[in-house]
């Protein structure tokens, strides 16, 4: 599995080199815009914890982790089945 690219070698590269930030641009808008998301039907208070916390429903993993892998659309799916009130 390819992991995503925003690491912290690059975050540390892209800010050496200014014309770059944009390449990071676009993974933090979608995490922010997933936080948005999620705050709207979880509290937002808990998603910190939740983000860090090994989850069954992604295989054991951690919602930051499955992010860091680049498969950011398996949260987005979560996302869509609590808005719609299907069971996942």
């Amino acid at each position: 599995m390819k992991k995503a690219s925003v690491v912290p070698d690059e975050i540390a590269k892209v800010e050496s080199t200014a014309g770059d930030a944009e390449k990071l641009k676009r993974p933090y808008n979608e995490v922010y815009r997933l936080v948005e998301e999620l705050s709207d039907v979880v509290d937002r208070e808990s998603l910190s914890h939740w983000f860090q916390t090994p989850n069954e429903m992604f295989d054991g993993l951690k919602p930051v982790e499955i992010i860091e892998w680049g498969e950011i659309d398996r949260l987005w799916s979560m996302v869509f089945l609590l808005r719609s009130g299907m069971p996942g």
